[in-house]
């Protein structure tokens, strides 16, 4: 990925600077480093620091915590898309005798297998990955602490579960299959286990004086698919680029999508902040725009990295102090900054190459009921079907091959529509999940459910 800093305009650039550098002062951290992403290359650097002797830039290590479950999860969704595993698959399946073996790997996924957030005492986060050589160790004598599937609860030994199947499927260590399945491929040479110079030291910043205290970095053992990982804003650009767009080398765009779908039911607080969790990425609702990313935190180390699709733009924030910044508000400014300062630009209209008479058919006006649709017709023999205006029931679709189409999204995520021909050829409705569209409203041509008044529309006289 090459560093194009031109392509943003100098106001924006200072406003980027600006934020970093407000967020750096008053988090008191002792060094900030940012990186903003469009259209799959990084168009902003930026970096704050006040440790003589430190210049953090675009190739400088932090540790970036619970991204590595990003990561982590990327490795499962393969194993689910080659057909060695189903999400819905419980652990016990292909991890047997870990005392969690009722989990989904689904809902280890996303937080909802009800295991405990973190490992026994003591914590894992500032003691060696030695002091838990085993599962048992880090799972504990109660690893449960909600019924299975039934409430989002953040669990780190959940992603340890996790790493230790991709260790049991791939039949090699987790660190060994990420650097072979997507580290190498996606050409993240600066990601790594452990650090390599250059990399930052992590701080703890007094609370009342402006002071700091060197952190551990521990090496975390069997946590480690939970948030082991050092990495640099240039890898990371790579990646949230990657997490946007797929690289069918490592994971294909609907696999991607389907990790940054909700997969979580949220708590009444989330639901109150407009957050949810996919499949190993955070999904949140602020300003108008959906951001997914994650975020991590270690003793001495803060990140951030958010994705905002629709607007083609990605951010990641980085820190090196225990708390203080907070960088996934920081990150989620500079891809507003941007978005407001400068909008995408539309990609040109242009005709589809070909189309299908029997599709293009199908386009235009239907009713289910008295409710108007339209049927657009999209890009690779897609089509949509939305509300002819106003809001409700809207769902793109993806052509089966065969007549058919599947949703994607929306209400219809998963539901089959096709068009119902009669004996002569000619189209009598669309049958989608049960219901029947119609070209006119109540069309009693058509297999109405219950039927059409043979009287037909009326008017009513009033006295």
């Amino acid at each position: 990925m090459r560093t194009s800093q031109e392509e943003l305009l100098p106001g924006t650039r200072r406003a980027l600077l600006h934020r970093i550098a407000t967020a750096q002062a008053e988090g008191r951290a002792p060094s900030m480093v940012a990186v903003v992403v469009r259209g799959g290359e990084a168009v902003w650097h930026g970096a704050r620091t006040s440790v003589e002797g430190h210049g953090p830039d675009e190739n400088v290590q932090y540790r970036i915590g619970s991204i590595t479950k990003t990561f982590t999860a990327v490795l499962v969704l393969r194993l689910r898309d080659e057909g060695v595993l189903d999400l819905g698959d419980r652990l016990e399946k292909h991890l047997p005798d870990t005392g969690a073996g009722e989990s989904t790997i689904a809902e280890l996924l996303a937080h909802t297998g009800g295991l405990a957030a973190e490992s026994p005492a003591p914590w894992w986060e500032r003691t060696p990955g030695s002091l838990r050589p085993e599962l048992a160790d880090v799972l504990g004598e109660q690893p449960y602490r909600h019924p299975v599937g039934r409430r989002h609860h953040y669990s780190n030994p959940g992603y340890t579960l996790l790493g230790a199947l991709v260790e049991e499927l791939r039949g090699a260590p987790w660190e060994e299959v990420l650097r072979r399945e997507v580290l190498e491929p996606l050409g993240l040479h600066r990601t790594s286990s452990r650090p390599q110079e250059p990399h930052a030291g992590g701080w703890a910043v007094h609370p009342w004086a402006d002071v700091m205290l060197p952190e551990p970095a521990e090496d975390l053992g069997r946590m480690a698919p939970a948030g082991q990982l050092w990495s640099t804003t240039g890898d990371l650009a790579r990646f949230a680029a990657f997490l946007a767009e797929g690289d069918d080398r490592v994971l294909s765009a609907r696999s991607l999508l389907e990790m940054r779908t909700p997969a979580a039911p949220p708590e009444a607080e989330e639901v109150a902040a407009g957050t949810a969790y996919g499949l190993g990425m955070q999904i949140q609702h602020r300003g108008g725009r959906i951001l997914v990313g994650h975020s991590g935190s270690l003793p001495g180390f803060l990140a951030g990295l958010v994705i905002s699709v629709e607007d083609d733009l990605a951010s990641v924030v980085l820190a090196n102090c225990t708390s203080g910044p907070m960088v996934m508000t920081v990150a989620a400014d500079l891809v507003r900054i941007v978005a407001e300062a400068e909008p995408r630009v539309p990609e040109p209209w242009r005709p589809l190459s070909e189309v299908d008479a029997s599709v293009l058919e199908l386009a235009g006006p239907w009713y289910w009921g008295t409710q108007a649709s339209t049927l657009r017709l999209t890009a690779e023999g897609g089509v949509s079907l939305g509300p002819l205006s106003g809001g409700g029931r809207r769902s793109r679709f993806r052509a089966n091959g065969n007549g058919t189409w599947t949703g994607l999204d929306g209400y219809y995520a998963g539901e089959l529509l096709r068009a119902v021909r009669r004996p002569d050829g000619s189209v009598s409705h669309l049958d989608l999940g049960s219901f029947v569209f119609t070209r006119q409203p109540y069309d009693e041509g058509a297999p109405v459910p219950g039927g059409v008044d043979p009287e037909g529309w009326r008017g009513i006289r009033w006295p």
